[in-house]
């Protein structure tokens, strides 16, 4: 039987021949690898290489400080600490986050949108803020752990503090943690921001926020600062001064306490809001350290809305202080002159419909002056008739209302000065011949903030300039003029006096020796009254169903003339529930002065 040979193997695939081999192939791959690394990605890890030995922090730039007319402190900023995470030195992010929620008593879903929001606009090896502000004592406990929780830091920025609380809030309004869209729409700003909410804050906010700075850090491997260098300086933000008057605004708030209203003063000359208030009101200081829950929800859920800033926000029949615009149409227009007189027998008939005076007994043959004086609704109802819905709203118009102050605020209203156009574009409805009379006395549709009304009063005033007003200690813009003639004006002004000089006067209880004082009252309808309520006084009346009272004035004395409006929500009577509180605000803009002591021998 034969032998098999097996044939012979060709030298290269021997053992020593192959191991060469893959020793040249894996010497090349090496090779190629190094030269990828070192000469052509060089630039890019040398600068990873950079990165990780320096690393840089914003240094945040003080808010701008906000102070009264005489440069009281409003507004300040003080330290706060932010709890902030670099996600590249935490090795355990979901178990730190857990922790933090723990620590902080923020719910884990809160923790977590805010890691996810700002991971995406926070740069590797930069901090990242977490919760914006965290308490003194939490500082230290977590400078005392700090080894056992690595890529946690705390943060010091500045933090708004608001002085005076709640007497400014709807003036200054406040600054709160940037929301997603305002970090989308502006690239300056970084998770954890700060920005005006409301209030001046809101409408100044580019010109109180100032610009961050920047700071590099030279650190070890493990994260210690070895040295540091600013790159560039923060700007703080600029300062504003108030045309507000401090001491006057809390006696104010104290004037108005447990109502529901608002209250201006303004100077007639330079349009400077020297008082503002709305009540009730809230601390601006919840929401800066983040208002909670509950509270959040007790002030939306509040009746009487204290959220809502009502000088300019709130709008209202102006009840019978627009009688002195309709007054003035009717001069200039000449259907009326002051002579002329209209019977008032307490009720005037139209259709079949009777529209009644507010004195029941009438005030019997009225002219102008005591038209106003006595402020007669049986007068106004025939003016109206015969001027017209259209001339009324176009006339008022012209005097400022229907459309916004433009105050430096938020949100404000316009109010409304209606039209048959308005009325059918609005309800689908045709004007009714009574709506234009209960227009002339400033009740229906008619709809005023107790801005607007201070303005057109100031413009009275002032010899017929309509300001903007203003709440910075700067002269206002002048944006136009009253449509009334000198004569008109002057007349509508020495008809305010009489009002409140008058025996008779409906503004009476402003009279005050040395001054001179014009005043309206005005009694706004909120729905009208079932039978059993008509002859009820004003407190025997629902709430919810009493009018809104208004007084609208000015006051003169030597160089100085200020306007004074307040309205008090469901207060019954102009005279009666609003006249004193413009009373004892005209008392502190003029106080009695008191002679010397007499020397004793």
């Amino acid at each position: 039987m034969g032998t098999f040979e097996q044939p012979e193997r060709p030298r290269f695939f021997s053992g020593p021949a192959l191991l060469l081999t893959l020793l040249v192939v894996l010497f090349g791959l090496f090779s190629i690898r190094l030269w990828y690394l070192q000469i052509y990605k060089n630039e890019f890890y040398l600068n990873r290489a950079q990165d990780n030995r320096t690393r840089q922090s914003t240094m945040f730039s003080p808010r701008g400080i906000i102070r009264d007319r005489d440069g009281l402190l409003l507004a300040e900023n003080a330290p706060a600490y932010a709890l902030a995470l670099v996600r590249e030195d935490c090795p355990d992010i979901p178990g730190t986050l857990d922790q933090i929620s723990i620590w902080t008593e923020t719910p884990r879903e809160e923790i977590q949108k805010s890691f996810e929001l700002g991971r995406q606009r926070v740069k590797p090896f930069d901090e990242q803020v977490i919760v914006s502000n965290i308490s003194f004592d939490l500082v230290a406990m977590l400078e005392a752990k700090h080894h056992d929780w690595p890529g946690l830091a705390i943060v010091v920025r500045p933090k708004r503090f608001y002085t005076y609380g709640s007497t400014l809030a709807h003036i200054l309004g406040y600054v709160a943690r940037a929301n997603e869209e305002e970090l989308l729409n502006d690239p300056s700003l970084q998770l954890g921001d700060d920005v005006g909410k409301q209030g001046i804050e809101l409408v100044l906010e580019q010109k109180l926020r100032g610009s961050k700075g920047l700071e590099e850090f030279e650190v070890d491997a493990s994260g210690r600062i070895l040295s540091s260098r600013v790159l560039s300086q923060p700007v703080k933000g600029d300062d504003v001064n108030l045309s507000i008057s401090l001491p006057l605004q809390e006696a104010a708030t104290k004037i108005l306490e447990n109502k529901a209203a608002a209250l201006v003063v303004m100077d007639a000359k330079t349009g400077q809001i020297v008082v503002q208030v709305s009540l009730p009101t809230y601390d601006p200081n919840d929401f800066v350290v983040g208002i909670s829950h509950s509270k959040w929800n007790d002030l939306l859920e509040d009746p009487l809305h204290p959220l809502q800033n009502r000088p300019v926000q709130s709008s209202y029949p102006p009840g019978s202080v627009f009688k002195l615009v309709v007054a003035g149409l009717a001069l200039d227009s000449g259907i009326m002159t002051p002579s002329s007189t209209i019977f008032c027998s307490g009720q005037y008939t139209l259709g079949k419909r009777s529209f009644r005076c507010w004195r029941r007994g009438g005030h019997g043959t009225v002219a102008l002056t005591k038209s106003l004086v006595e402020s007669c609704d049986v007068y106004y109802y025939q003016v109206g008739e015969k001027l017209g819905v259209n001339a009324i709203s176009n006339y008022a118009i012209q005097c400022g209302f229907g459309a916004k102050t433009n105050v430096e605020l938020p949100h404000e209203r316009s109010g409304n000065m209606p039209t048959p156009e308005w009325k059918l574009k609005r309800f689908g409805e045709r004007w009714q011949g009574g709506e234009t009379l209960n227009f002339a006395i400033g009740q229906g549709y008619t709809l005023a903030t107790p801005l607007q009304v201070a303005r057109f009063i100031a413009a009275l005033a002032n010899g017929g300039l309509l300001l903007r007003p203003t709440l910075l200690l700067e002269k206002a813009d002048v944006i136009g003029e009253l449509p009334m003639t000198t004569g008109t004006r002057k007349y509508i002004l020495d008809s305010m006096v009489a009002t409140v000089e008058n025996e008779r006067g409906t503004a009476r209880i402003l009279r005050r020796p040395g001054l001179r004082i014009g005043g309206k009252t005005g009694t706004s309808q909120v729905v009208k009254l079932m039978d059993k309520y008509e002859k009820k006084a004003t407190k025997e009346i629902p709430y919810k169903y009493r009018d809104h009272a208004w007084m609208a004035s000015f006051v003169e004395k030597d160089d100085n003339c200020y306007v004074v409006v307040a309205m008090i929500e469901h207060g019954g009577g102009g005279g009666a529930e609003a006249g004193p509180v413009v009373g004892a605000m005209i008392d502190l803009l003029f106080p009695v002065e008191v002679g010397p002591k007499p020397e004793v021998l």
